[in-house]
């Protein structure tokens, strides 16, 4: 984004923007220097309950940001308005990741480890996520991965999901690589005919009904999954191995 970030000294008063980001400050163990939250930062429970919220990740509160007055904001560029951000980093430093690919994730876990003082706990997080992905094989089964209904939308080849996809070793069935979040109707997901379609847990909360409508034209496997674990793209990455794991026995050992 062509941006520089200057702080005079390690933050002690730390606005998130992002969940999956929040759970990483978290992590990296700045439960004392993290004021700010927005309400779908659910991760950990323990702060949804006690930080000040500052609205959603589209529509921030800057009034209750301002009386926190942070000295560093930490956001996103698809998640968060270019507005909300113009407006903060007018009177604050704002860090923003924009997340395509792991390889992206993990460097976003270096920076904020970097502009926290916390660069040897955020290393370990890292190496230990690029571990795991170095593990997978391919499992040479096509995907639909469905974000949301009415319409329904897809996640294409240029998102941080269609890269873990990918890297998990499935086969994305958008091969669109400029489509990051197609609208599909019933008879185009029938005709792309995947192995498998992924009915995600978040943002939208999928369940059997969507299911049985999309059954209605698609013959294959419908498997629900743990958003989370495929889009957020901090410290909770350290789980998606064992996830996967047993996504991948499942979806083995279930008849189609």
């Amino acid at each position: 984004m062509n941006r520089t970030i200057r702080l005079e000294k390690f933050p002690e008063r730390i606005v998130s923007l992002v969940p999956s980001q929040t759970e990483l400050l978290f992590d990296l163990g700045l439960g004392d220097r993290v004021v700010g939250i927005t309400k779908f930062c659910i991760h950990p429970n323990e702060w949804y309950k006690t930080k000040t919220r500052i609205g959603g990740t589209k529509n921030l509160h800057l009034d209750v940001i301002e009386k926190l007055q942070p000295d560093l904001i930490i956001g996103n560029k698809e998640e968060n308005t270019q507005g909300d951000i113009d407006a903060l980093e007018k009177k604050y430093p704002v860090y923003m990741s924009d997340i395509f690919a792991v390889e992206d994730a993990l460097q976003m876990i270096a920076d904020i480890g970097d502009l926290t003082g916390k660069d040897l706990e955020a290393k370990k997080i890292a190496k230990s996520v690029k571990h795991d992905f170095d593990s997978f094989t391919s499992q040479n089964k096509s995907v639909l991965y469905l974000i949301w209904a009415e319409p329904f939308m897809a996640a294409g080849e240029k998102t941080f999901i269609g890269d873990v996809i990918r890297k998990i070793g499935f086969k994305n069935c958008i091969a669109d690589v400029d489509a990051r979040y197609p609208e599909l109707t019933l008879e185009k997901i029938a005709e792309l005919n995947p192995d498998f379609i992924f009915l995600s847990s978040e943002p939208f909360p999928f369940n059997e009904s969507h299911a049985e409508k999309i059954a209605g034209n698609y013959k294959g496997r419908i498997e629900f999954v743990d958003g989370e674990l495929f889009s957020w793209y901090g410290s909770r990455m350290q789980h998606m191995k064992a996830y996967f794991t047993s996504l991948f026995q499942r979806l083995k050992d279930t008849p189609q």
